[in-house]
């Protein structure tokens, strides 16, 4: 009998909230191809992309330590061919352009049918790109719908840090958020000055609230 355990398509599923978790194993359930594993936050994420090497990551945008966009960016540093889907609550245009900038093949929403999960992993196993539907029609992959978004033109760690800044986080409290020097949201917050034409830094944190960046990520 031909052990089919070395044909199945190995998925790390990283997300925090383990109803999403149940979700996502009684979904895969009913499908023998699909073999899953799991992580709850970026930290065990990487090392289980390491030792697992698994054909699609699927991960959270909102993780507790830190963010999904940052966990995306370890995995390829590490093996720049990895299959990523990120999978969020968050269907901010700039995020999903941003996402596959980053390297994703695909985005998810949270707020879809499950089943639309189970299709965008088979399609990214394949080979193709995948956008939930609802998406598809607000953003391409080249970005081209939202130029007019201030948001579009940054990295999603400079997203990261203009909204924590926006909140009303000192530097040194961005830099303990995001798990990264000092010296680093220091040097990105002054190049944020420069793409949004502010002048100091109580004008960065004028236009961030102007823009919509102080609100929350929705995990």
């Amino acid at each position: 009998m031909q052990d089919t355990t070395k044909l199945a398509t190995r998925v790390l599923i990283v997300d925090d909230h383990p109803v999403v978790l149940s979700g996502c194993r009684t979904l895969f359930a009913s499908d023998h191809s699909i073999r899953i594993d799991e992580a709850n936050d970026a930290k065990s994420g990487h090392k289980a992309y390491i030792s697992k090497r698994p054909d699609v990551t699927v991960i959270d945008i909102s993780l507790p330590d830190v963010s999904g966009f940052e966990l995306m960016r370890r995995i390829r540093k590490d093996d720049p061919g990895a299959k990523i889907i990120m999978f969020s609550m968050n269907e901010d245009p700039a995020f999903v352009v941003r996402a596959v900038e980053l390297g994703a093949q695909g985005y998810v929403s949270k707020g879809d049918d499950p089943r639309i999960l189970l299709k965008a992993v088979r399609k990214v196993v394949a080979g193709d790109n995948f956008i939930s539907p609802q998406l598809a029609e607000a953003v391409t992959f080249s970005g081209a719908a939202i130029k007019a978004n201030p948001a579009s033109q940054m990295t999603p760690r400079e997203l990261e840090i203009l909204r924590l800044l926006g909140r009303g986080h000192k530097i040194v409290e961005v830099a303990e958020a995001l798990g990264i020097s000092y010296k680093t949201v220091a040097n990105t917050t002054s190049l944020l000055k420069q793409k949004l034409g502010a002048k100091n830094h109580s004008d960065l944190i004028r236009i961030a609230v102007e823009i919509g960046m102080n609100s929350p990520v929705r995990g």
